[in-house]
Parts: C-alpha cells; structure tokens; sequence
C-alpha cells in the first residue's frame, strides 16, 4: 500500500471513530427495555469502516469509540466493554458472509447471523460476567439476584432489535457509500 493510501486510510478510520464517538451521545432507550440499555447508531461507522477497510479496521473503530467513550463521558468500563463485544459480534459474521459472495443477500445474511451472534454471546457474557461485574462496581445486590430476569427480558430483546436497526440502516446507506469503498 502506498504512503498516500495508508494516510488516507488513516484519515477515513479516524474520521469514522469522531462519527462514532459522537453518534454514541444520540442514544435513547427502547420502550419496554430497561432504561440502562440505550439505542445509538454508532455501529453504523463501524460496519462502514469493515467494509472500506477490512474487519480490523472496523474494530479498531469500535474499540476507540468506546475509549474515547469511557474517558471522556461515561467513566464506566462494563457498559463500553459490552459495547464494544456487541459491535465486534456484528461487524465479524457480517464481513465474512459478504466475503464469501459479494451480494447485497450474503451481506444481509452476514447481518441476521451478526444479529444472532450478538444476541446470543452478550447474553451469555452479562449473564456470567458484565452484569455481575457491574453489580459490584455500582455497589447493586439485586443484579446478582435477578441475573436471569435482566438478560431474558432486557438483554435478548435489546441485542435483537439494536441489531436489526442498525443493519436496515447500514443495508439503507450501503449502496450510496459503495463508490467509496469500492475505489
């Protein structure tokens, strides 16, 4: 790769964590889930950056959101380690389907799978680790007693609809960015 591909590879990851970084402070919470677990679209820059540059890239964008996060905003290490495995259970199946045949199906299969796998992995990880963690960090003993109710009816339904907007978004703004990443 030439010097002036990797400076503009450089720039275009780095502008795409600000764009993440920011798109975090859009969050909101979904009717009927717990309040703690807020929307935002900043998965969006960082499926952009997996296909643009590779699945590194596209976690490396995930990762520095999340820093950037938890060092200027939240202070709170559970919540940006759980989004950051979220949004590397998305990005990984759904780079890899695409890679496997190039359409705009096998992208959306990538999707359902990364939608699934998220769901199914973050359940396990706050069930066992994250919620756990958590609870004691904020000094909480009804999380540990109700581990079960919290993934059932919180984590599980928050994974699958966080997954399926952010794909329909991403599969909706896929084809106007496909120039840029195609070049």
């Amino acid at each position: 790769m030439s010097n002036q591909n990797s400076t503009k590879r450089l720039l275009t990851v780095s502008m795409l964590i600000a764009i993440s970084f920011i798109l975090m402070f859009l969050k909101f919470p979904l009717p009927f889930i717990p309040p703690y677990l807020t929307m935002d679209f900043s998965d969006v820059p960082v499926l952009v950056a997996t296909f643009a540059f590779g699945p590194v890239s596209g976690i490396l964008v995930a990762l520095f959101k999340n820093i950037l996060n938890f060092l200027i905003v939240s202070h709170e290490p559970v919540g940006n380690t759980a989004n950051f495995l979220a949004s590397v259970c998305l990005l990984l199946p759904t780079y890899y389907f695409y890679k496997i045949k190039k359409t705009k199906s096998f992208m959306g299969y990538g999707l359902i799978i990364g939608t699934l796998l998220m769901t199914l992995f973050m359940s396990i990880m706050n069930y066992f680790v994250l919620l756990p963690l958590y609870g004691q960090i904020m000094n909480l003993a009804d999380v540990a007693n109700n581990l079960k109710m919290i993934v059932s009816a919180g984590i599980i339904p928050f994974n699958l609809i966080k997954g399926i907007i952010i794909s329909v978004i991403f599969i909706l703004i896929i084809d106007k960015l496909r120039t840029v990443i195609h070049k």
